[in-house]
């Protein structure tokens, strides 16, 4: 051990004992503790900075002039062009907005017209919906409604817990008058839209078996579709649920990777292949675990499917103890949107020795050429394109750096690999703007190092406890090791929808980790780690407005109509022991000409 890794670790020994004694100020010691090291680690932070490279490519088609630009999906459900309802904005998942009055020649007059302070410091990642003139975002405990054209309060409600880990939540979604979200406590609550008065709860998951609900929600006639994380403890296994909107019951339980004897059953489920359990090849003494989903989701209307990223399987680092595929691990797994029951599956990862979870709502577009695409970019670096008709990835294309990527991880010595395993494509998914057929994605390039503990410690780990499988230097390993911040960065990638080309890239020297959102007026929208946040021209890449907010961007960067004009808002101030950013409160920024 380094004199600077003990160092952290006697330091994190003596925050968290005396972090216990100030949670009645509002601290818990996980906060506290993030909050003092990323105070030191954020010191001398750079400015932020963008590197266009546009590629010279007469294979890339360049964009159509035609007016007005649509989404690129006749099945997208927004019940109207000026709102942002859900997650994604629509349940196919494309975020865009034909909004077009802050365009490529007016955003230069952009300004911040108000922000909402939540007074929170947490890691703030919510996504943002706007609906029937209120905004609604989340934090770990709290849910509010602000005033989308003024940020003035309309209601916040609080629920009072003790959540284990660092306080998360992605978002909420909307339906007939109805907000829902989940929580760490592994409830689903539903809220009046207007008073913010609790109508129901639902418990699908048991924080007791360190199980949570941090995904955002979507919902569609009269269902709210949600499942449960952390797939990174031993003996967890990821579900998948549909409640009814109006009294929270259970209308279909999914397990995403196979059940067995004993297992909790919440409802009635989904029919599942029986021949997913040979996939798992692992010896009596180590359980089926992980397949956790916890981002958001994404719903063919049209087909009544229901598109659910599943994440890894644990230990996540120690191949040797899971010798099979893993089904449904690393996939995006098509349900019956109605009965949970088994449609498809698409498996990117059959056997992930590197955390790289099938991490974001895919994106059902349909491309210039008339191919019905599912898009989405995994935190292994790639970003794929798979055609919806035949069910074949047509390209699997690298949009940020990857680097010893086939390294076997051992007990003897130490291994580093590019995407890390909080590395690649995160929480948020691609953007697509049919007038460019270009899909946007943002992407983290952050590099992890690994050493294997022996298979023995690993099969001794206790049913619940974190389960990656690696000798862990400092309490800040959780994940592995880290490569120092200043050498992380970030990609925003624009390619092709048809061919997997990029057109354009941008390099940012932090994180994009935020929602990418294209718009009608030509615009691409995004925030990174360094609390940038850009709008950029969608055709070519250019940098035409910045400014520097206050906090990390890691949550939604969405646009919608409000008081007779466009608005921009943001969810900035993302802060985590995980992340070394500057230091600030959770708030939603909005911003409009």
């Amino acid at each position: 051990m380094t004199k600077r890794t003990r160092f952290l670790a006697i330091v994190g020994a003596a925050i968290a004992v005396i972090g216990s004694t100030l949670s009645v100020c509002g601290w818990t010691p996980l906060a506290l503790l993030s909050y003092v090291m990323n105070s030191v680690r954020s010191v001398g932070n750079p400015a932020g900075s963008l590197s266009l490279e546009v590629r010279p490519d007469p294979s890339v088609a360049p964009p159509e002039a035609t007016s007005p630009r649509g989404s690129g999906n006749a099945n997208s459900v927004a019940s109207d062009s000026g709102d942002w309802p859900s997650y994604n904005r629509t349940v196919t998942s494309e975020r865009f907005s034909p909004l077009s009055e802050i365009n490529t020649q007016t955003v230069g007059r952009l300004k911040i017209l108000c922000s909402y302070d939540t007074k929170l410091r947490e890691s703030f990642e919510s996504g943002l919906i706007v609906v029937n003139g209120a905004l609604i975002g989340t934090t770990a405990l709290d849910t509010f409604s602000i005033d989308p054209a003024n940020c003035h309060e309309n209601w916040r409600v609080h629920e009072e817990y003790k959540p284990a880990g660092q306080k998360v939540n992605r978002g909420a979604a909307y339906l007939d008058g109805r907000v829902f979200r989940g929580f760490l406590d592994g409830q689903v609550r539903a809220y009046d839209f207007k008073s913010g008065s609790l109508l129901w709860k639902t418990a699908i998951a048991d924080p007791a078996r360190q199980e949570l609900v941090d995904a955002a929600p979507i919902a569609w006639q009269g269902l709210v579709f949600v499942g449960i994380a952390l797939g990174d403890q031993k003996g967890f296994k990821g579900r998948m649920y549909a409640l009814a909107a109006d009294t929270g019951r259970v209308v279909w339980e999914t397990y995403l990777v196979p059940k067995a004897e004993g297992d909790p059953s919440r409802g009635p489920a989904g029919t599942m292949p029986n021949s997913a359990e040979t996939t798992w090849k692992n010896s009596p003494d180590v359980p089926i675990s992980g397949g956790g989903t916890w981002t958001s989701y994404t719903l063919d209307p049209a087909a009544g499917r229901l598109y659910v990223p599943v994440a890894n399987p644990s230990p996540d680092f120690v191949l040797s103890l899971r010798e099979g595929n893993d089904l449904y691990t690393n996939s995006v797994l098509v349900l019956d949107a109605r009965s949970g029951s088994y449609v498809n599956h698409f498996q990117i990862s059959p056997r992930d020795w590197h955390d790289w979870d099938v991490s974001n709502a895919p994106a059902l577009i349909q491309t210039r050429s008339g191919k019905q695409l599912l898009s989405f970019t995994p935190k292994n670096g790639y970003l794929y394109g798979l055609d919806l008709a035949t069910g074949q990835f047509i390209y699997h294309s690298a949009v940020t750096r990857r680097d010893n990527t086939e390294a076997s991880l051992t007990t003897r010595s130490y291994t580093r690999f590019c995407p890390g395993a909080v590395g690649g494509g995160e929480w948020n998914g691609v953007a697509y703007d049919a007038q460019t057929n270009l899909i946007f994605s943002g992407e983290d390039d952050w590099c992890t190092t690994v050493k294997l503990q022996s298979a023995d410690k690993v099969r001794a780990a206790a049913n619940g406890d974190v389960w990656m499988g690696h000798v862990k230097d400092n309490p800040l390993d959780l994940f592995g090791r880290q490569d120092p911040h200043s050498r992380w960065a970030g990609w925003l990638y624009a390619t092709d929808a048809d061919t997997g080309q990029w057109k354009w890239r941008l390099k940012t020297n932090y994180p994009i980790l935020g929602g990418v959102t294209a718009t009608a007026g030509g615009l691409v929208l995004f925030g990174d780690m360094g609390s940038n946040f850009y709008a950029v021209d969608a055709s070519g890449g250019q940098r035409l407005w910045n400014t520097k907010l206050d906090g990390a961007i890691g949550g939604g960067v969405v646009t919608y109509s409000a008081g007779g004009s466009q608005k921009f808002a943001v969810a900035a101030g993302l802060t985590s022991i995980f992340w070394p950013t500057e230091q600030a409160t959770a708030k939603i920024v909005i911003l409009g000409l």
